[in-house]
């Protein structure tokens, strides 16, 4: 028989080991020596010991889940409790009861870690919600799409939470973001109708004035220009790429009578030079107003100012381009300024920009073919006529070209 502190084997080839509950049949050994048995049964105990080290050191070091952990443990307590091995199996069993201890409390901290992110993504959700059915009122169309845009992808970084709570919360956000699209698509869509409503009347407005550009019945015809002028400011402003054409024949028509009635009524030049003294210092006033920094105080600014000016009356016909110039470049920066503004709340306005820039590029390559063909017939009257049109049309592109960079492109 042969024995050592953990072990022994009987004269019959068993092997036993000794625990704190008595000696335990660890199994039969034929093929050698006693102490070849015992040998071979420490190498399984120190098996174990290894075993156990290693799966001590995954659940201190890495994130092998608790179930994972525990089925290891169970299976090596099982080895254990086999008594397959010859050493101090008793202090194994701690051993794996330690280790069993830390893995349940690893689970609780990670169940509580879990609520907790659970309750944090709950309240950032509620918050984002709360957020994106505040936006959904707003009227800053660009700034508050692009944060809702955000709101989006900061919702898809958070975590799910139970179906039912994610679920609820998301279409609340969900509609919120649909209201504003709808709210939106609608104030642009009322805006456009709006425009092409002020194109149809400057229309009928343009008509009206050119029929009335050959009167010579001076007084009425005066008077009822001023009601045009009058309903023409009411109308608001048409579409950006027939606002212009519109102004320049309304205008146009009115040119044609003024010049007339003012081929007759020479005898005012006097007056009319008073005039221009009047609208010279209205202009220099109006340049005041430039740059533009306060658009609301500007445009009531001019306002007062183009009031008066439309009082003063005519001025000599060949001071007006210069005197009317001065006032238009101040009307064109304010109008500028609005454009601006509308750019900012406007994005299909780039779209816009984009087809008058290549209407007015159409026309302007139009209109110097139709000059050439002119000046090629010895037409130079025509050509002359033309070349003054192709001059308005290439300023307006000019403009429109200016605007499509503003958009970057």
């Amino acid at each position: 028989m042969s024995s050592d502190p953990w072990g022994r084997v009987d004269e019959t080839g068993t092997v036993y080991v000794r625990t704190s509950e008595g000696e335990q049949v660890v199994g039969s050994w034929q093929a050698g020596t006693p102490e070849e048995a015992l040998a071979y049964f420490e190498r399984k105990y120190e098996g174990l010991v290894v075993e156990i080290g290693l799966l001590e050191k995954r659940v201190k070091t890495t994130d092998l889940s608790a179930k994972d952990a525990t089925t290891a443990i169970e299976h090596i307590r099982q080895q254990v409790d086999e008594h397959h091995a010859v050493g101090d199996l008793d202090a194994l069993r701690k051993r794996l009861d330690g280790l069993a201890a830390t893995v349940e409390t690893r689970r609780e901290e990670r169940k509580a870690q879990k609520a907790k992110q659970t309750d944090e993504a709950r309240h950032s959700k509620e918050a984002l919600v709360a957020e994106a059915e505040e936006l959904a009122q707003s009227e800053q169309w660009r700034s508050a799409g692009e944060r809702l845009r955000a709101l989006v992808d900061n919702w898809k970084s958070l975590p799910r939470l139970d179906r039912k709570s994610d679920d609820e919360l998301w279409h609340r956000f969900s509609h919120a973001r649909s209201a504003f699209s709808k709210r939106r698509k609608a104030h642009f869509a009322s805006l456009d109708a709006q425009r092409e409503q002020a194109r149809q009347t400057k229309e009928r407005l343009v008509a009206e004035a050119e029929s009335l550009s050959g009167s010579s019945d001076w007084g009425a015809t005066a008077a009822r220009y001023r009601e045009l002028m009058a309903d023409w400011k009411a109308a608001g402003r048409a579409q950006r790429e027939h606002e212009d054409d519109l102004w320049n024949r309304f205008r146009g028509a009115q040119d044609v009578f003024f010049a007339a009635r003012s081929g007759v009524f020479a005898e005012r030049d006097a007056e009319q030079t008073e005039n221009l003294k009047l609208k010279e210092e209205l202009a220099a006033e109006a340049e005041k107003l430039m740059p533009v920094t306060d658009l609301k105080a500007a445009r009531a600014a001019f306002r007062s100012i183009n009031e008066r000016w439309e009082a003063v009356g005519h001025v000599p016909r060949d001071a007006r381009p210069k005197v009317e110039g001065r006032m238009h470049a101040v009307e064109r920066a304010i109008q500028e300024a609005e454009e601006a503004e509308w750019r900012r709340t406007n994005p299909e306005a780039r779209a816009r920009a984009e087809g008058l820039t290549g209407q007015l590029q159409s026309a302007v390559d139009k209109l110097r073919g139709q000059i050439d063909t002119a000046r090629a017939a010895g037409n130079n009257a025509k050509a002359d006529k033309l070349a003054r049109e192709l001059e308005g049309r290439q300023a307006l592109l000019d403009q429109a070209l200016k605007g499509l960079q503003e958009f970057g492109g």
